[in-house]
Order: C-alpha cells, then structure tokens, then sequence
C-alpha cells in the first residue's frame, strides 16, 4: 500500500520542505517555517490550549514593544484582550517547539475588511517571524474570503510601519499619533502567499 506522500504527492520531508509541492490537504500557507536564525517554527490556527502559553507570553512583552496601549499591561486585562479576540475574530500562533512566540489575530470575523493585531516576543524579533505571520494571515483570510485587511500602527513605529509596506499595506488614514493600513487582498498577492515552498522566488 502506497504511503500517504506517494499517494497525494510530493510533501515535505522533515524540516526540509523547500521541496514541498503541497497536496490538496495543505492549509492555506504552509505551517512549516524556518526563521531567520534557522530555527523551526510552525503556525497553526488558535486553540484554546494556547491560552495560557500566550498570555506569558503577552505578561513578558516589555513596555518598548507596546503599541497604542497593546497588548494591556496587567494579567487580568491580556485574558479579556485575548478572549475577546478569540470570541469575535481567527487568530494563529506561532510555535517553537510547545512555546508561543508570536500572534496575529483578526477581528471582527464576519467583517469583510477585519482589523489585524500581530505581536512577537521581543526575544524573537528581527528574525522574520511576524512577516510570516501576516504572509500566513493573508492567506487564510483570502480562504475565507475576506477582501482586505485594515491595521492601526503608532507613527513612530518605523519597523513596523517598513515591514507592513514591504509586504503590500497602503496607508489609508494618517493621525498625529497613529496610521491606519489596508491591504487590498487582490488575485496576485493571494496567490503568491498561498505558493507551495517548492514555488515561492
């Protein structure tokens, strides 16, 4: 009896998936990724045995990494944050081994242009993890239909505000103290998000 790689095609091996041409059972973005510093990660949809995991995780976030008031500062205002999160949006984690490192989040869940929020643990930034959490983002959204993304980003968040341009945000509102993006979820960056690794450039 044939295998399930040879019956659906060519998967992916190991952590060595950059020939991964994907089957028909993949999810919207391959959850298989290697950072920056070439450590394995995955990005799998929210359960609810994450919640503890990302509230440390949210705990540990220091005060440099906080934006426009998020995430809140005490343990009781991250649980009401995240669980109004989780109860009016979709959201994904990203995994190092068990640890949560990294969350975006969607909301609300039946807006067509939901609002976005994404955060990394400061000792995992810079290495390419939130990029990849929007790329993951886009492409589930785009599964589900959604025609746009809209975020709030603070006006001197210069990394921030550099990493949502290069991946396709236009800035649609401009405040004193904040900027709100849109990314218009278009047929070609749909499509370039949802490449197998086999196929991306």
């Amino acid at each position: 009896m044939a295998d399930r790689s040879e019956a659906v095609g060519v998967a992916c091996d190991g952590w060595d998936y950059s020939g991964c041409e994907g089957t028909k059972y993949c999810p919207p973005r391959c959850p298989r990724f290697v950072d920056n510093d070439g450590t394995a990660l995955l990005v799998r949809p929210y359960e609810p045995g994450h919640r503890d995991a990302l509230v440390r995780m949210y705990g540990a976030i220091d005060a440099d990494s906080r934006t426009l008031g998020l995430p809140p500062e005490s343990r009781n205002g991250i649980e009401d944050w995240l669980d109004h999160l989780t109860s009016n949006g979709w959201n994904l984690v990203a995994l190092a081994d068990d640890d949560v490192i990294g969350h975006i989040a969607a909301a609300p869940l039946d807006d067509e242009e939901p609002h976005i929020v994404v955060f990394v643990h400061h000792a995992h930034q810079n290495r390419g993890i939130g990029t990849e959490l929007i790329r993951q983002l886009i492409a589930h959204a785009d599964d589900r239909d959604h025609g746009a993304l809209v975020l709030t980003v603070a006006a001197e968040n210069e990394r921030a505000r550099t990493v949502y341009d290069n991946i396709g945000f236009d800035v649609s509102d401009r405040l004193a103290t904040e900027i709100t993006m849109r990314l218009s979820i278009e047929e070609s960056i749909a499509k370039r998000v949802r490449l197998p690794p086999a196929e991306r450039p």
